[in-house]
């Protein structure tokens, strides 16, 4: 297949292309930075150069590429700007999919989020309602997520993969990374919040695999959703950190998420299936 990777120069997108061309596909990966064009055509793929905001640029590249496959993997975290990141799921997603449209792309798999779910006491499934009543800040983020996966939805195969919270290499978890350098600090307290995460290299594959899956959403998070009281401080250990400050407290919305219908309906299985020896084993290497 030919396959257009938006975001290619991402932490999950440089994962993912080497395996897209070793499965055979024809890889195009989009990016922004003339500087990564090197380490995109490394892996043997192709590099287009574009800014997914300048939408006559984004609609003349898929009407001359006319891809099978668009995979969408664009965010804007490097600076940590919520409203940045959110603009980027609003403006980038639409001008994206008015491309992959006008082309006649018959398949998209997008890269969401986990933790965009209302408040709840459980794990929340992939039925739980989106937390549209958040307040600010937090609605940034909701609005974007929500703006992203509708628009999504306009092709008629696509497969959206609300991911958890990333760790590992070239992450804000990994070594040199903003939460590690926080974490060393001490200025990240532990806490009754649930998170659910997962290792990028399980997101990557979750994307590979994804180009067979059925038209849906899928939690891509590992097996055990855990308390900031339980994770942080392995994770604290496994950097070398001091022990983490205990707040007894949690946002209602912070709940984790449940991964049974990717593993259970459609046979996804992790590298990675916990945080708890995914950390020690990501960081140790």
């Amino acid at each position: 297949m030919k396959i257009f990777v938006a975001g290619a120069s991402g932490v999950i997108g440089r994962l993912l292309l080497p395996q897209l061309v070793q499965a055979g596909h024809d890889v195009i990966g989009m990016t922004r930075k003339e500087e990564q064009r090197g380490a995109i055509e490394k892996t043997g793929a192709k590099t287009i150069l574009a800014d997914v905001f300048d939408r006559e640029q984004i609609m003349k590249i898929l009407d001359e590429v006319k891809p099978d496959v668009v995979i969408h993997q664009l965010t804007s975290l490097s600076q940590g700007s919520s409203s940045e990141n959110a603009r980027i799921r609003i403006e980038g997603t639409r001008n994206l999919v008015d491309a992959a449209k006008q082309a006649q792309v018959q398949k998209i798999i997008a890269q969401s989020i986990s933790w965009a779910y209302e408040p709840g006491t459980t794990p929340a499934t992939e039925e739980t309602a989106l937390d549209i009543h958040a307040s600010m800040p937090r609605k940034t983020t909701i609005n974007g997520v929500l703006s992203l996966e509708e628009a999504v939805k306009e092709i008629p195969e696509h497969v959206i993969l609300r991911y958890g919270t990333l760790y590992g290499p070239a992450t804000w978890f990994g070594k040199n990374g903003d939460t590690a350098k926080k974490v060393m600090n001490q200025e990240i307290k532990a806490t009754n919040g649930v998170s659910s995460f997962v290792h990028v290299e399980d997101a990557a594959n979750a994307a590979l695999l994804a180009l067979e899956w059925p038209t849906g959403t899928y939690n891509i998070v590992d097996d055990e959703p855990g308390k900031g009281i339980d994770w942080l401080p392995v994770y604290a250990q496994v950097l070398g950190a001091p022990v983490p400050d205990i707040q007894p407290e949690a946002n209602s919305w912070e709940r984790g998420a449940s991964n049974h219908k990717a593993k259970n309906e459609i046979g996804w299985t992790l590298k990675y299936p916990t945080w708890r020896t995914g950390f020690s084993k990501s960081y140790s290497k």
